[in-house]
């Protein structure tokens, strides 16, 4: 910016040593300063518009910022899914058969001691089948297991006879 005044101060000075009639000195110098204030309110525009630039482009990077953040949280959770130590625990949802109340219910699979879940609605006790299987009287043929169980009432049971046939 002191370059710029004192191109302007030279400027000015030259003008006053060529130029020796009063009127027209004092004419020419505000022609001058009219055409610098032009300039400068042509910078100041420029200013402007490049301060709006860099506003929105940091609005842009801000938010390109945040969802570059919320997809590296997410790939750190499907990161720490795949990768967690497996510790035997597991969530089970339960359906309780007495009063038909869904819950979750922490369980592990390496301890096959845990045979009974107790029903926090209706506190009854759900015996747990880990085996998966099926005897001739367990279910009348009504479980999700079941295949041929022998019982006349299961509905399996038809299918696979029909099926034979």
């Amino acid at each position: 910016m002191s370059n710029l005044k004192k191109e302007y101060d030279r400027i000015s000075s030259e003008i006053e040593q060529a130029i020796s009639n009063e009127e027209e000195k004092k004419i020419v110098m505000e022609k001058i300063s009219e055409l610098a204030m032009l300039f400068l309110n042509v910078m100041d525009n420029i200013t402007n518009k490049i301060d709006s630039k860099l506003k929105e482009m940091e609005e842009k990077h801000n938010n390109l910022d945040n969802k570059l953040n919320k997809i590296q949280n997410t790939i750190n959770e499907i990161e720490s899914d795949i990768y967690e130590e497996e510790t035997g625990e597991y969530d089970f949802e339960i359906v309780c058969p007495y009063c038909n109340n869904e819950f979750v219910a922490d369980l592990s699979l390496m301890n096959e001691e845990n045979t009974e879940v107790k029903c926090p609605e209706c506190n009854n006790i759900i015996e747990l089948d880990w085996n998966d299987d099926c005897d001739d009287d367990c279910c009348s043929g009504h479980c999700g297991s079941c295949h041929s169980c022998g019982d006349d009432d299961c509905e399996e049971d038809e299918e696979i006879e029909d099926e034979d046939m």
